[in-house]
């Protein structure tokens, strides 16, 4: 279980860095109803890597596996705002049928990360 918490946490570290290295695509996905696109960018990037690190430490990583699944929760209404309004999302083709599938299908990828935490946590 340990090197799957490892890869799981790597993975959130890599994905929270990317807020950092490339905030436009992030800041471009917000919803506007969130205040403070940049903040919550950098914190949410943040909050990815510290809940990645926390996740593959052996004594952290229960806390780094509730921490994930909380962060998850969260942006999930984002994630939901994007797919049904593709329009307000700036630099991407709304219009594109491919593009408006792909931003529904992957709001199931979700609860699936939400389960893959959840199970790399379990046990040792």
């Amino acid at each position: 279980m340990k090197a799957i918490r490892v890869t799981i946490g790597a993975l959130f570290v890599l994905a929270g860095a990317l807020h950092f290295t490339h905030p436009r695509s992030y800041v471009a996905m917000m919803p506007p109803w969130v205040p403070r696109h940049e903040e919550a960018v950098a914190i949410s990037g943040a909050a990815e890597i510290a809940g990645g690190l926390a996740l593959m430490s052996d004594r952290t990583a229960r806390f780094g596996g509730a921490w994930l699944v909380a962060l998850l929760v969260a942006v999930f209404p984002a994630n939901i705002h994007m797919a049904l309004h593709p329009d307000q999302v700036r630099g991407l083709d709304a219009g594109n049928a491919t593009t408006r599938t792909l931003l529904w299908l992957r709001l199931p990828l979700q609860p699936l990360a939400i389960w893959l935490v959840r199970i790399a946590t379990r046990s040792g």
